[in-house]
């Protein structure tokens, strides 16, 4: 695959932005005859390969699904489990953040998860906050409705308490309000394990991103997976609405 990862890494439109759903680690351990925690910990080995092999083909940001609002209605068992991999795991990808010049973000409710994971993650965010590279952000307890209802109610306070008018709030304004204010807009939604939904995920963000699902269980999507997937990308004609045209008269 070396010869399409120099082709991705030197392609003119490379997305900007990917966002990932995911799915399969309890699937993947299933198969396997082992508990849903051992999927889980290969998931995390999943990421740390793939968050690293977009770094190599200079993608500026990644975004995944880590741990969705709907997943807190998991068996208690499964969710603790979860969370001790986000504390135990976050100080120890540390060393692969740094290497790779990687800057961790995250978006979702912080304020639900336990003290001692809101304490990992608020430090290796700040650890990393002068990295340039990419931008990794961690999905943690979010959902998409969820995070639309809050940018809704934090608009609705500033026009109630008169600092902006109702006539203020366009797209731009709205979208400020979203935790992804700081990045643009996926250009690329890769999913794994053969699901074809969007589980609740970046649903204002994902207008126009082009989407791309695969069989594969996350612990088993690896680099090449993702420069499969990328390469199909680049093969595609973004529009927006438009018509192809009107962009090649554009391009011309």
């Amino acid at each position: 695959m070396s010869g399409l990862k120099e082709q991705i890494k030197s392609a003119k439109n490379l997305p900007q932005h990917v966002a990932i759903i995911m799915d399969g680690n309890g699937r993947w351990a299933k198969k396997k005859g082992f508990l849903r925690a051992i999927g889980h910990e290969n998931g995390v080995d999943a990421l740390r390969n793939v968050a690293t092999a977009a770094a190599e083909v200079n993608i500026k940001y990644l975004t995944v699904y880590a741990f969705s609002s709907e997943n807190w209605n998991r068996p208690p068992k499964e969710v603790k489990a979860l969370m001790g991999l986000l504390v135990t795991h976050l100080r120890k990808e540390l060393k692969t953040l740094k290497k790779n010049d990687i800057r961790l973000r995250a978006i979702g409710d912080a304020s639900s998860l336990p003290k001692s994971a809101q304490k990992e993650l608020a430090e290796v965010i700040d650890l990393t906050k002068d990295h340039k590279h990419m931008t990794l952000t961690l999905a943690l307890s979010y959902g998409s409705r969820e995070e639309l209802a809050r940018a809704a109610r934090n608009l609705a306070r500033e026009v109630a308490e008169g600092k902006r008018s109702v006539e203020s709030i366009d797209e731009k304004v709205f979208e400020d309000a979203l935790y992804t204010n700081f990045m643009p807009d996926p250009d690329l939604l890769i999913r794994t394990s053969n699901e074809f939904r969007i589980s609740n995920y970046l649903l204002w963000q994902i207008a126009y991103s082009e989407l791309y699902f695969t069989p594969k269980l996350w612990p088993d999507f690896g680099a090449d997976d993702l420069y499969e997937a990328i390469a199909d990308y680049l093969g595609r004609e973004r529009r927006f609405g438009k018509t192809s045209e009107q962009l090649n008269t554009e391009v011309s």
